[in-house]
């Protein structure tokens, strides 16, 4: 690790501030330094895992608080309790745990789910395959991982197996929904740890001022509302989960060396920063309260065919709906390549700095242009904070609502789209009595989108889904003949090996589009010598 920090450095390292579980004993600790001596470290200091990240969270500035550090990663479950004694002293108060529940676990509960599903449909126990299971379980991750932003994904496992009749290949849809019940006895055993560290601590959990976030796995939807069901609040964001311990023993170093000491006076961000997206919705990138400096950046896509540029408007505010919040700037990203909605990938980058200087950037990964702007930090008075936050709480059933419309629309929007694609690739595939009630329902629904009658549109758009059934089914059998011919062509001919049949096993295919991209809103030039802002 020395090592590698100085090649990231590109200097030589000499002291060290090391984390260690707050359950370690003293001899831990004592081996733990002992054991950075020996790398040639000088050890400022062992700091509690808890206690560097209530650091990295600023909580050592607040007076006289309990604070309970949820820490669950990839193979354990920590949770300490800590009070804030004053003057930057925290002291763990209690801990509990279990050193066999962690992320994987979960990812294991997601392989046995596909192994089952596959062997009901080909009758072939994966179990049994070293390769595949390796396989799986990256997969079973990388899907665990986008659910925590998204609603639904596809796992896609080509040549996953063979046996006597060909190559089986993996296809299968997973849901959070689904995910959540695949896992949720599994998550529901943090609860006891966390109810005994508080009984230890002699406190309840109404006691509690701060809960923070320790690890990857705590990014879950059903882990942060496990969470807030067990201790009554929403835990504290900010900071990312993963480096959260190692910033706060940066800090720590940084204090401990007095070459930082402005660190922990750094400000935070008074409301949330986002963009504007499809339907005049707020999409956040950094949301309120968070810890300067950082950086988050989003992928985001086109809302039209061949969409030539987007607008990025940078938004300040609390609100669902872009024009109740501040717009703090606008700027034009110009020359996207002509290309179906969805299919470019925009990346926008927010990053303030320690002055609080907002610079936003959005980027074409495919041809790498890109645009910028430099927000100047506009400081603003806690009356207009309040008054901000104070209006989105009042306003926040209406702004519920007008978001919930808005997505309806969007969604139905891209049905039509879906719809009329699949209409021109594949209507010939059914019949002319099947294809007509599509396209009756097609024109319906954009009839009814004309109106404002959400409902109805909801209506709509599912009888247009009943509608075009018949057609998924071809799109489905199309896309089957073509694998099993990709397939077949795959095979070397008889008597020959693969080396001389000349043929390379067909490489995964990568989807082009993202399913967590968010379609961006977006205005054409009108100029062709228009300036970019």
């Amino acid at each position: 690790m020395k090592a590698e920090a100085e090649r990231y450095l590109g200097e030589k390292v000499t002291q060290a501030v090391i984390t260690v579980p707050a359950y370690f004993r003293d001899d831990q600790r004592q081996a733990t330094k002992d054991a950075g001596k020996i790398a040639g470290l000088e050890v400022l200091r062992i700091v509690n895992e808890p206690t560097a990240a209530s650091l990295a969270y600023g909580l050592d500035k607040k007076k006289e608080e309990k604070i309970a550090v949820f820490d669950l990663g990839g193979g354990t479950f920590d949770i300490s309790i800590l009070e804030n004694m004053g003057e930057g002293v925290l002291q763990v108060k209690s801990t509990n745990g279990n050193t066999h529940l962690g992320g994987d676990d979960l990812d294991q509960e997601v392989i046995d789910w596909l192994c089952d599903e596959f062997k009901k449909e080909q009758g072939i126990d994966l179990k049994q395959d070293r390769m595949a299971l390796q396989r799986l379980k990256e997969a079973a991750e990388k899907a665990k991982c986008e659910l925590s932003t998204t609603l639904e994904t596809e796992i896609n496992l080509p040549f996953i197996t063979a046996d006597q009749t060909g190559p089986k290949h993996l296809v299968k849809k997973l849901t959070r929904a689904k995910l959540e019940q695949l896992v949720s006895d599994i998550v529901e055993k943090t609860i006891g740890p966390c109810e005994q560290a508080l009984a230890d601590a002699k406190l309840s959990p109404s006691d509690i001022d701060e809960v923070v976030l320790v690890g990857g796995q705590t990014r879950m939807p059903l882990v942060i509302e496990t969470v807030k069901k067990i201790f009554g609040k929403e835990p504290h964001k900010g900071v990312n989960p993963d480096e959260v311990v190692a910033e706060g023993a940066a800090i720590q170093a940084g204090v401990l060396t007095g070459e930082v000491k402005d660190i922990l006076l750094l400000d935070v961000t008074p409301l949330t920063l986002g963009i504007e997206t499809l339907g005049e919705i707020r999409t956040p990138l950094i949301t309120r309260n968070t810890t300067i400096p950082t950086k988050k950046s989003q992928i985001f896509s086109t809302a039209a065919d061949n969409q030539p540029a987007v607008t990025v408007n940078v938004l300040q505010g609390e609100r669902e709906m872009a024009r109740d919040n501040k717009s703090l700037g606008k700027f034009d990203l110009v020359g996207i390549p002509p290309a179906p909605r969805g299919i470019p990938q925009i990346e926008v980058t927010f990053n303030i700095d320690a002055n609080g200087i907002v610079h936003v950037s959005a980027k074409d990964l495919g041809t790498e242009k890109e645009q910028s702007i430099k927000i100047t930090s506009q400081k603003m008075t806690e009356k207009e904070i309040e008054k901000a936050v104070r209006e989105a709480k009042a306003k926040e059933a209406e702004d519920k609502k007008r978001k919930e419309e808005a997505e309806v629309r969007n969604q139905a929007d891209t049905l039509v789209y879906a719809t009329e694609k699949s209409l021109k690739d594949y209507g010939d595939k059914v019949s002319a009595s099947e294809k007509k009630k599509i396209e009756d329902a097609l024109n319906n629904l954009k009839e009814v989108l004309k109106g404002k009658d959400i409902e109805k549109i909801k209506k709509v758009s599912e009888e247009l889904g009943k509608a075009s059934h018949k057609l998924a089914e071809e799109i489905y059998k199309e896309a089957q003949k073509k694998a099993a011919e990709q397939a077949k062509k795959a095979q070397p001919p008889p008597g020959r090996g693969p080396a001389e049949a000349g043929e390379e096993k067909p490489k995964e295919k990568k989807s082009k589009k993202r399913e967590d991209i968010v379609d961006a809103e977006y205005k054409e030039e009108e100029e062709k010598g228009k300036e970019e802002k």
